[in-house]
């Protein structure tokens, strides 16, 4: 069996990487902050059950493979960098046909356009997006297997199952995540009314799109 002293260290290096500001946080903060709390949530959903995944996939072995085998890892990790390029590049430019169609409203349009823009948003609030959105994130994430191969064996009792292990190490990982988690959504919700702004708003796509984006480049130089 795992000791708890095990379970502390191990918590103690996952909840640091959780800590450090990186594509989830960003991901996480900036559907919360638009108010998509549904959404949000289900990144949040996503991206955990990604970190499950890694966790058994780690456990049987798979992502040992993976890390050994330099054309499956350079796959993974080049499709990975092409969707985060891919999906930051895709707010980037949704902020520049904004700024460019934008023009002046008068009381009456102001109205109409605001509902419209409610229905959207609805429209875009869904648990099941969401969810898609954070687990392909994850998965699609070389540098998360290699982390847990790293890592996790080093936690893993001789004797013990090795299934029942990581899972159990994985869940810890994923119930400091969902604490974190918590954290960012609470915020976001306090800044959610300035945000609602189109300025505010094209700004805060601006910032996402490109920390999602540089974090595809980095990953696709081997970074």
């Amino acid at each position: 069996m795992i000791t708890l002293e095990a379970i502390g260290t191990f918590a103690l290096i996952v909840g640091l990487l959780t800590l450090t500001p990186g594509l989830d946080t960003a991901l996480i903060l900036r559907t919360a902050a638009l108010g998509h709390r549904r959404r949000a949530w289900g990144v949040v959903l996503g991206i955990q059950c990604g970190t499950l995944v890694w966790g058994a996939l780690t456990a049987l072995g798979v992502t040992a493979l993976l890390t050994a085998s330099h054309l499956a890892y350079e796959i993974l990790r080049w499709v990975g960098a092409a969707y985060l390029v891919w999906m930051g590049g895709r707010l980037l430019w949704a902020t520049r046909r904004r700024s460019s169609g934008e023009i002046p409203q008068t009381a009456g349009a102001g109205g109409a356009t605001g509902a419209g823009t409610q229905a959207g948003k609805g429209a875009g609030d869904t648990l099941l997006g969401g969810w898609r959105q954070g687990v392909v994130t994850n998965l699609l994430n070389p540098k998360m297997g290699a982390f847990y191969v790293a890592v996790l064996p080093q936690f893993i009792p001789a004797g013990a199952s090795s299934l029942a292990a990581g899972m159990l190490l994985a869940g810890v990982h994923v119930l400091l995540a969902v604490v974190w988690a918590c954290a960012l959504i609470a915020f976001a919700r306090l800044l959610r009314d300035r945000l609602q702004r189109p300025s505010a708003r094209r700004c805060l796509d601006r910032i996402t799109g490109t920390v999602i984006a540089a974090f595809g480049i980095r990953l696709a130089l081997g970074q």
